[in-house]
């Protein structure tokens, strides 16, 4: 074979030219998805063209014996399921209105949990959340910590019974202050083998996302990895706030602003095992005519499927991020 150092130095250039590109369109391993309630998400083209992979829906504790809330699931799972997107189902109080929720017994939820995996694993559901955001007063749980431990178990214990490779969120904590002490509390409650059971612990970081701030995560995350230094994290509801009742004024432009910190924070911590994002959610509820009492809108487009300037950044941010 003949010598050419021409061609050989062209290729050479080639490849110099080739290998910083491919590094800098590098996805993070960090999966990404979009939670909501609603399954007409799916059928959304600004949806579909996020190449969204990843879900979350909440159903009420008492989905195995309300027909409604089941159906309601049932419609958001198969819709999800049609699309190619896999569901986080997770546990909810049946009542969102702070200190409203009945109180589920510890055998009630046991019973129920057993019903709802085999059912919802029928459907396809490889994901599951014991309960939601543990620790904020909408949530009966906020102060019976031993029934957030119990549920935990239940709901496990219930999965693997059925699926070895499912994920189980067993602790599900909002960023507010306390947070470290519910679940110092929560893991004294367990003994070291179901310490090494709870694998993944869901993180709903909003203050941190729309304060710029990393303080809440961080503490989470910390206090977590003392008892279990081999836990995931997911950032099982998060994102950027339009509007938050007389905290957040309604501001898209902020909102738009707000949606890097999600990103950027998923980032700063993955080397301390955070895995997966879910924003929430996909539709807003107001049309940026509200003031001073906006209701909770974190949407990435407007009710009417519109998209605000908070899809596009997310979209951009989206490109460095699995799904």
């Amino acid at each position: 074979m003949s010598f050419r150092p021409f061609t050989v130095i062209v290729a050479l250039l080639a490849a110099s030219i080739l290998l910083p590109a491919a590094s800098a369109h590098a996805r993070s391993s960090i999966r990404v998805g979009i939670g909501d309630q609603s399954p007409a998400m799916f059928a959304s083209s600004h949806f579909q063209q996020l190449g969204i992979r990843r879900t979350r829906y909440f159903v009420p504790a008492d989905v195995m014996r309300d027909s409604a809330e089941r159906a309601r699931a049932t419609a958001f799972v198969n819709a999800a399921r049609s699309a190619g997107v896999s569901v986080l189902l997770h546990v909810s109080t049946t009542d969102l209105r702070p200190n409203r929720g009945r109180v589920v017994s510890k055998s009630r939820y046991k019973t129920d949990a057993r019903k709802l995996v085999v059912y919802f694993r029928g459907l396809g559901v490889r994901d599951f959340g014991a309960w939601n955001e543990v620790n904020h007063r909408t949530q009966e749980t906020h102060n019976r910590v031993s029934h957030a431990v119990s549920y935990f178990k239940s709901m496990y214990s219930a999965v693997r019974a059925r699926c070895s490779s499912c994920s189980v969120v067993g602790l599900d904590v909002l960023d507010q202050g306390g947070s470290e002490r519910y679940m110092r509390s929560f893991y004294r409650k367990l003994s070291r083998t179901w310490r090494s059971r709870l694998k993944v612990v869901g993180i709903h970081n909003y203050a941190d996302v729309n304060r710029v701030r990393t303080s809440g995560t961080r503490s989470i995350i910390s206090t977590a990895r003392s008892y279990n230094r081999r836990t995931k994290f997911w950032f099982t509801e998060t994102g950027a706030l339009a509007a938050f009742h007389g905290a957040f004024r309604y501001s898209e432009s902020r909102q738009a602003s707000r949606i890097r910190n999600m990103f950027s924070l998923a980032s700063r911590f993955k080397s301390q095992g955070v895995q997966r994002v879910y924003s929430y959610n996909w539709f807003g509820i107001e049309n940026g005519g509200c003031a001073n009492n906006c209701r909770f809108d974190a949407g990435l487009v407007d009710p009417d499927g519109s998209r605000r300037p908070v899809y596009n950044v997310f979209a951009s941010k989206l490109r460095g991020f699995s799904r």
